[in-house]
């Protein structure tokens, strides 16, 4: 199995966080319970790569009509998920997921809306978490709708293409935020279908250009409407999957809060906007609220 890019080391030493940061993000915090929504921003450090950070490479993920129009692109997108799934399931929380957790322990942060597919909230051991746009881990049926383990369908396409990871460099492997490895030639990939029904297999992730279903939306906007407060992290909410939910804090009393390196959809809608990292001042808010 080839080589992802390797993550970025954890001990590095932090950005500083200002004390005027702090001191205004500790105001509209205290004594509130808060919301968070994230976004590929706070993956990061965890090495999973952004989509439109200031130094991410341009690119353009799989639309839902690509993928079950077309073989050529389902073929294509199994190949280098193929790859890039397993460097997903290794990555661990970084310490912005865990400050997070802490506040949630706290009492801080009622739950987490995440658009992120990699798990990593509920690895850093949030008890509710809302997984937007679906996780990596599962693999759904289009036609019955039966749901699988990613694990499990690694097993067939192994099975399928014994002599595929030999044809791929060993290292420096680039996988994108939706665990798809930028690998150049996959036209010799076989897929597999469902083994219930014959039917199309398909991530259980929403693809660009597909809803996010009714019942998770609900369930996100009863958690922002269930809480004092709106925090953003590290998602430009270029997309109307989070940004909704920042509109309609924004015409309620309740602050909204985004911290993200570089500039959002939402910034002048907002209570407060930080442009820095995300595990610093996360960590100096749960340092300084003396969570756990």
């Amino acid at each position: 199995m080839p080589d992802p890019v390797p993550a970025p080391q954890q001990d590095r030493l932090p950005a500083p966080v200002s004390a005027r940061q702090l001191d205004r993000l500790l105001e509209l915090v205290s004594g509130r319970r808060v919301a968070v929504l994230t976004g590929a921003g706070i993956s990061t450090d965890s090495g999973i790569p952004d989509y439109r950070s200031p130094n991410s490479p341009p690119r353009t993920p799989m639309t839902y009509q690509q993928f079950v129009g077309d073989p050529v692109f389902r073929q294509r997108y199994w190949a280098r998920n193929h790859l890039g799934w397993r460097f997903m399931d290794a990555a661990r929380p970084n310490p912005a997921h865990q400050a997070l957790a802490r506040l949630e322990r706290a009492d801080i942060v009622t739950g987490v809306i995440t658009q992120n597919v990699d798990l990593l909230h509920t690895k850093a051991g949030h008890r509710r978490v809302l997984d937007l746009h679906g996780v990596y881990a599962r693999v759904r049926c289009l036609s019955c709708g039966t749901l699988t383990s990613r694990m499990s369908l690694a097993d067939r396409l192994e099975a399928a293409n014994p002599h595929f990871t030999d044809t791929i460099p060993r290292t420096g492997i680039e996988v994108a935020p939706d665990a798809d490895a930028v690998v150049p030639d996959t036209h010799h990939f076989h897929m597999v279908d469902c083994q219930s029904c014959g039917g199309l297999l398909k991530p259980d992730i929403v693809y660009f250009g597909e809803s996010v279903p009714k019942p998770r939306v609900t369930a996100a906007f009863d958690l922002v409407n269930s809480s004092e407060a709106l925090l953003v992290i590290g998602s430009s909410l270029t997309v109307m999957s989070g940004l909704r939910f920042a509109r309609h804090t924004a015409k309620s009393p309740r602050p909204l809060i985004i911290l993200n390196q570089g500039p959002t959809r939402a910034d002048p809608l907002a209570t407060l906007t930080l442009n820095t990292p995300c595990a610093p001042i996360l960590t100096a808010l749960a340092n300084a609220i003396g969570t756990s």
